[in-house]
């Protein structure tokens, strides 16, 4: 599954011991030690390959989800919560974890996420059945929300500010490296089946690089903390993880479980204790300030409009690529590398326009918007055409790529510009707050979207035990899904005449707005 993250929107706040504007700051804690210029860059690439790592598991997995499926034996609801897990946990304490390093320090827990995400990616690698596997996804998704955060405020407090854009560019160009790599190395590492491992080598894989990892954070990276982090919200993050799991649970298990009512009274349940979040919020933020989504968000129109834009958006990519991959392997037979060769365009197409949007967008959001949503429609429609007119044939590689090629132009155009808007009129006190909704909508909307558009979709292809749909059946429950991708997109576009005329607030040129 695609995976993007949204740029923070300012520094961190960082302790007296944290590099200045001026003067990195050594292992020792010396602005002026020697040592300090070979340790700086050191930690980036420590943080760089930890980051890289969580990045390539996010964009491998979808691409192998049919071969996880066969191996284990397991219902299509594991292919699911393989990708919504991840996503949810994720999206749920990422906030949190951005938060515990500054209390903790950031040194502390970014080794604490990177050591737990190599000990979840051995749990996933080695797991004998499903429940396995999803319970190590729900772990890399929690580790990787302690981990990743910790990233940026590492390369804020150890470089100069006039060394910021060389360090953010070497972190942004691996994770480009990723986005393109990930279904890549997912295919190749499947196919070559190094060791009899299969598609369990896409987990194992991080288990050396992460202790190599955690070896040069011990040597290189000095710890540093706010002087004044905001309180943990522990009762927003229990309610908060509560209603999401009660929403998305019947989501994905209700098909496989027959809907009994205790499904539908679940879900009536997580609306109730959001309502109950919001007023725990609203409290909580007149007390001491330390919300967990602080409820002044939500008094401008820009974070309102293009908070919901990004939870289309991003809904609509995630679905597309997880029935995208079932239609292609399972429907039609295709190998692991054929598809990752397809998906490779869509990262493509986000490259070629990124920099249009990076160094245009500022002023045109609503343009760039429309533009690069109604592109992603276009490359959903001649998805769905390609599909369509095929019936249970195969399909043209080239028609699919130049789709998706497409599809990714129109990301490219509306991610960057997605963010300074979100952004655009929220005081700057909040802006840190308003990144870290913005990133957890992303990763919260992607898990909804999987939830979602995959309940109908497998439904539609699930014909029973041991009875495999056919080709003409999958391109039936193929398309008719493509429909609601095409008309989220679609909506998308609609309302990107509710944004703000003119986005005035510069659009973020650091690594987090690169696209993962």
């Amino acid at each position: 599954m695609p995976k993007l993250n949204a740029p923070e929107a300012r520094p961190p706040e960082v302790s007296g011991n944290a590099a200045g504007p001026d003067s990195p700051v050594g292992p020792d804690g010396d602005p002026g030690d020697p040592a300090a210029s070979r340790h700086r860059w050191v930690a980036l690439a420590v943080v760089t390959l930890a980051s890289f790592l969580d990045n390539l598991d996010a964009n491998a997995v979808t691409v192998v989800l049919p071969d996880i499926q066969r191996d284990l034996g397991a219902g299509f609801t594991t292919a699911q919560w393989t990708l919504a897990g991840y996503a949810l946990a994720y999206a749920l304490f990422l906030i949190t974890g951005g938060r515990l390093g500054d209390i903790h320090g950031r040194k502390r827990l970014f080794m604490s996420g990177v050591a737990g995400f190599v000990l979840a990616s051995a749990v996933c690698g080695a797991a004998p059945v499903p429940e396995v596997l999803v319970a190590g996804r729900f772990a890399q998704g929690f580790m990787a929300a302690l981990m990743v955060p910790q990233a940026v405020s590492v390369i804020v407090t150890m470089f100069r500010k006039d060394e910021w854009a060389r360090a953010f560019a070497v972190l942004g160009a691996a994770l480009s490296v990723g986005s393109v790599g990930g279904p890549l190395l997912g295919g190749l590492l499947t196919e070559l089946d190094l060791l009899g491992l299969g598609w369990r080598a896409i987990f194992l894989i991080n288990v050396p690089l992460g202790a190599i990892a955690l070896v040069l954070c011990a040597r290189s990276m000095p710890e540093s903390r706010s002087d004044e982090p905001l309180r943990l919200d522990v009762v927003g993050v229990v309610l908060l993880t509560a209603a999401s799991l009660g929403l998305l649970y019947p989501l994905v298990q209700g098909r496989e479980e027959g809907w009994p009512g205790w499904m539908f009274g679940l879900m009536g349940c997580a609306v109730v204790l959001f309502a109950v979040f919001v007023r725990q919020q609203r409290l909580r933020h007149r007390r001491d300030g330390s919300a967990l989504i602080p409820p002044t968000l939500f008094r401008h129109r820009s974070a309102v409009v293009g908070l919901t834009v990004t939870l289309l958006v991003f809904s609509g990519v995630a679905s597309f690529f997880l029935v995208l991959t079932y239609h292609l392997q399972t429907g039609l037979g295709w190998s692991v590398m054929k598809t990752a060769l397809v998906t490779a365009a869509w990262p493509v197409g986000i490259t070629a326009t990124f920099q249009i949007a990076w160094r245009h967008g500022s002023g045109r959001g609503r343009l760039c918007v429309g533009a690069g949503s109604s592109l992603m429609a276009g490359g959903a429609l001649l998805t769905l055409l390609t599909v369509w007119s095929a019936g249970g044939g195969d399909l043209s590689w080239a028609q699919l790529a130049g789709a998706e090629l497409v599809m990714g132009c129109g990301m490219g155009l509306t991610t960057p510009v997605l963010t300074a808007v979100v952004l655009g009129d929220i005081p700057p006190q909040d802006a840190g707050a308003g990144s870290g909704v913005l990133n957890a909508t992303i990763q919260f909307s992607s898990a909804a979207g999987v939830a979602l558009l995959g309940a109908l979709y497998f439904g539609s292809v699930e014909l029973g035990a041991g009875v495999r749909a056919s080709a003409e059946h999958f391109s039936s429950a193929t398309s008719s899904v493509l429909w609601c991708n095409v008309g989220v997109f679609v909506l998308t576009a609609a309302l990107s005449s509710l944004l703000p005329k003119n986005t005035e607030k510069e659009i973020p040129k650091n690594v987090s707005s690169v696209p993962e």
